[in-house]
């Protein structure tokens, strides 16, 4: 006869009853899109990397539609230093020349991508490494850095950096009605199929609204927003965001996530989310508790 202790009786019961609290939200994300940006210092992390494999393949199985994009920037600099390329750059921002253009591809496109999709695959799911080249998922526009000096404005010529213009939607739902997972890295072509390279949050904002996601999910190393004393705001309104701005709340690198948001957001997303990526599963407890555990922009 087995016995079972009361300690383990115990954490069998908190077990079931986080399972039951967490049945309205898969009825409430069943058959929706949702779109999770991976990157950050999560990616290089095998626990972490293996922990969002499990997130994305839950999501699915409990029917809900992930699409992941990612990015991969530090693995970007090291090949470049390891080929002893030299980056040359225009106000702190990497010019982006032929010779980078297709390192950056190699390792987005034919590294970090497989890595992600075999990641996934090796869980149980049914993942699909593919680029903005691939069907011609994403159209793009140079990227044109704007610089006023004085009275003189100026553009900014950074090379093939570029900004979508336009997503295959198609293509995507038919992605994920054929039941794959869509791992796209941020890579798009240009009106005569030249390579950019795309930021990969400002991918993400595009490919959530093409798809009208329930919720966009940009994984960072950050808990989210932070007030002045350091405490994360929980809930943001699209129209608070220029005043958090103005008032320095919102600052450096996270003032381009939430504007993607803000664009993602107004172009049909219910929701976008920015929240710690080193947490472990993250993803599941934004989605499936009441409160989430990131800054959550709304209208």
């Amino acid at each position: 006869m087995i016995k079972v202790s009361k300690s383990k009786n115990n954490d069998l019961l908190n077990q079931t009853s986080i399972l039951s609290q967490a049945l309205p939200f898969m009825q409430k994300y069943t058959g929706k899109n949702v779109t999770i940006k991976f990157g950050g210092s999560a990616m290089g992390k095998d626990k972490l990397s293996s922990c969002f494999a499990k997130d994305i393949v839950l999501l699915k199985q409990v029917g809900i539609n992930p699409i992941v994009v990612h990015g991969g920037g530090p693995r970007i600099g090291k090949m470049l230093d390891r080929l002893k390329v030299k980056s040359s750059f225009i106000d702190g921002l990497r010019v982006t020349d032929k010779e980078t253009m297709d390192i950056v591809e190699m390792v987005l496109s034919g590294s970090i991508n497989k890595e992600i999709v075999m990641e996934i695959n090796k869980e149980g799911g049914r993942a699909i490494g593919l680029s903005g080249k691939d069907a011609l998922l994403a159209e793009t526009k140079k990227f044109k850095k704007k610089k006023s000096s004085g009275e003189v404005e100026k553009f900014l010529d950074l090379g093939f950096v570029g900004l979508p213009n336009k997503i295959n939607t198609d293509f995507l739902k038919w992605c994920i009605q054929s039941d794959f997972i869509p791992v796209i890295s941020p890579i798009g072509y240009g009106k005569n199929y030249e390579t950019f390279n795309i930021n990969a949050d400002t991918m993400a904002g595009a490919v959530s609204a093409s798809v009208l996601s329930e919720r966009l999910i940009l994984l960072t190393d950050v808990k989210g927003v932070l007030d002045k004393k350091g405490n994360l705001i929980t809930q943001i309104k699209l129209n608070e965001v220029q005043s958090l701005i103005k008032n320095g709340t919102i600052s450096g690198g996270m003032i381009p996530k939430i504007e993607t948001c803000v664009e993602a957001v107004k172009n049909g997303v219910k929701a976008a989310v920015i929240l710690d990526g080193k947490l472990e599963h993250s993803i599941l407890l934004e989605i499936f508790t009441e409160h989430g555990v990131g800054t959550l922009i709304t209208n």
